[in-house]
């Protein structure tokens, strides 16, 4: 074992683990990038070591967003995205990276970028310790075919299998982790209905075949009834939205919940149907496209999906007008409150299952020995208040790899 070169103790502790158990005073040790000790610690092993009073304050692991956009600019002009400059752009893009690490979230997948390199890009920096941020999945931009875009300017188009063989081995060798396949529409394009899907199951296959060849994983814009179903027979690894989720579509997810992942993305419907009014998308115009309808429909099929154990992530479209940057917490508000989650399932789902869906999951998303001390010290009770994580206020320390990101600024003595 290689002799710590800095430690850091947190003291008198509240200890959610997320392993399912309730949460318990203690003492957690940290060893250079790791958690070495939780519970009781030798006080010869912490010896030297920075010492954090918790003062009962709740630690917990650094959470998890699953459908991240670090190039979503925080504009209500969706074409915006494929005009802003690069130059800018990439700024934007690192300062959104530092937002997520600011607002507790230590793991994101990304889910699509608005132009070529600018997740693969932030994804190195971040790595090479060049700027803060979250561990990161990087993506390219999403895929659609002719005439199935949702927004033109930031789309790679690829139609029939050899198309899209050609197209996913173009964003693989910029050095993307995930594919993205844009299947169906979206209401606030006008003219791309939600209930559309554009993707043959020939396409489909194809994508997936060659990503998985090259080890890669894909996922899909899916919020149709049939293209959930295309994802799960073709092997798509993560759902995003899965709207209209129908019977068969149902019983294929349950079946196949070892593998698959679902992240709904319920906030951008919620705040799209009743916050965006005054970026000029009113209520009556959000209901009219049928965002209530798809509201009430998406809301019952996850509650279905989480009744049957299918694995249901948070996170999805921050980075909007209405959905901006740094509100990402929201989305464990609306599983407690719409999705019927109990405060520790939703944790657990961005934390234990975040671990998984980075593929790390004995490294990432738990306070057990071994594993990455990425982590964040609360003041306050999430299972008693879920909402306590949306303040960034509470959110005393935040650690990534036993470095201090943030740190609380007049601890009291």
């Amino acid at each position: 074992m290689p002799v710590p070169t800095y430690t850091t103790l947190f003291r008198n502790v509240s200890i959610l683990d997320s392993t399912g158990a309730e949460p318990y005073p203690g003492d957690v040790l940290i060893e250079n990038d790791r958690i070495a000790v939780v519970g009781q610690v030798d006080p010869a092993r912490a010896a030297g070591a920075r010492v954090i009073d918790g003062r009962g304050r709740t630690l917990m692991s650094g959470l998890c967003d699953a459908h991240t956009h670090f190039s979503w600019n925080n504009s209500a002009d969706l074409d915006g995205l494929g005009t802003m400059p690069v130059e800018e752009h990439l700024l934007f893009c690192l300062e959104s990276a530092r937002t997520y690490l600011d607002s507790g979230y230590t793991m994101c997948l990304g889910a699509a970028s608005a132009k070529e390199r600018l997740d693969v890009v932030c994804r190195d920096a971040i790595n090479a310790g060049r700027f803060p941020g979250p561990r990161y999945l990087a993506n390219g931009p999403e895929i659609s075919v002719t005439g199935g875009a949702l927004v033109k300017s930031i789309t790679k188009f690829a139609d029939g299998p050899e198309g899209m063989r050609k197209a996913v081995r173009e964003l693989i060798d910029l050095g993307v982790d995930q594919i993205k396949l844009s299947m169906t529409g979206e209401e606030i394009t006008g003219t791309q209905r939600a209930e559309d899907t554009y993707f043959s199951d020939e396409e489909v296959a194809a994508a997936v075949a060659e990503a998985h060849r090259r080890g890669k994983r894909v996922c899909a814009h899916a919020r149709s009834a049939e293209s959930v179903k295309m994802c799960v027979r073709h092997g798509v690894d993560i759902i995003y939205h899965a709207s209209f989720t129908d019977a068969e579509g149902m019983d294929l997810l349950e079946a196949n919940k070892d593998w698959v992942f679902v992240a709904p993305g319920i906030n951008w419907l919620i705040a799209t149907l009743y916050e965006a009014a005054s970026f000029g998308f009113p209520q009556e115009a959000a209901e009219a496209m049928g965002y209530k309808r798809e509201l009430e429909i998406a809301t019952e099929g996850l509650r279905e999906m989480h009744r049957r154990g299918i694995r249901i992530l948070p996170g999805g479209d921050y980075g909007f007008a209405w959905t901006p940057h740094g509100t990402y917490a929201r989305d464990l508000q609306h599983f407690v409150e719409r999705l019927g989650f109990t405060p520790m399932e939703a944790i657990l789902s961005a934390t234990a299952l975040g671990g998984e869906i980075m593929l790390r999951p004995n490294e990432l998303g738990k306070v057990q020995p071994g594993y990455l001390a990425d982590l964040i010290l609360v003041d306050g009770d999430p299972l008693a208040d879920i909402t306590v994580l949306q303040d960034h206020t509470r959110l005393n320390y935040v650690m990534k790899d036993g470095r201090f990101h943030k740190e609380e600024q007049n601890p009291a003595a």
